[in-house]
């Protein structure tokens, strides 16, 4: 099967739609286990493709019910003490690849 992504290099790239309905592109940085629950860490891209000094942002990973979905679904998270653990962790793991700024 040879899918054709409009001759991009999309290489970790994820696209999501925003509560408007506008693509956003993110670059996938990491997927992060806290309570049996996954979170993924995308730091947002520019239209020109370049990374974005600024935040990562942190959502939660949903299975759809839908066996037959392969979409898995991101959701905000609300609760500032799940995002700061998730955080925490990520910037364990890449303490020595990024400079945070806290």
């Amino acid at each position: 099967m040879n899918e054709n992504y409009e001759g991009e290099e999309l290489d970790n790239i994820v696209i999501l739609n925003d509560e408007n309905g506008n693509e956003v592109k993110f670059e996938f940085l990491d997927l992060v286990e806290l309570d049996d629950e996954e979170y993924v860490v995308l730091l947002p891209v520019t239209e020109e493709g370049e990374e974005e000094e600024g935040e990562v942002v942190i959502l939660k990973v949903e299975d759809n019910d839908d066996e037959n979905a392969e979409e898995e679904s991101y959701v905000s998270i609300e609760d500032e003490e799940i995002l700061n653990k998730v955080f925490e962790i990520f910037k364990e793991k890449f303490k020595d690849d990024f400079d945070f700024v806290d």
